[in-house]
């Protein structure tokens, strides 16, 4: 049985828009599974400045960082 439920991770996942929308470059915020577990991914534009330090996890929820870029329509 997993140790984070889908219900801690939706949790979370509220929790980390809340507390990633200061750093203005999240272009994503969604629910991944690592490792059999739930955790939190964040996708990010570009790298955060120099000095950010990024939560690895949220209530007890992995925290996933991802550069993937620009966000753009097909």
């Amino acid at each position: 049985m997993p140790s984070v439920t889908l219900d801690q991770a939706q949790a979370a996942k509220a929790a980390a828009l809340r507390r990633f929308q200061t750093i203005g470059k999240v272009v994503g915020v969604g629910i991944t599974r690592v490792a059999g577990d739930y955790a939190i991914k964040i996708n990010l534009s570009e790298p955060v400045d120099p000095g950010i330090e990024l939560p690895t996890d949220i209530d007890g929820v992995p925290v996933r960082v991802e550069v993937v870029g620009t966000i753009r329509p097909r």
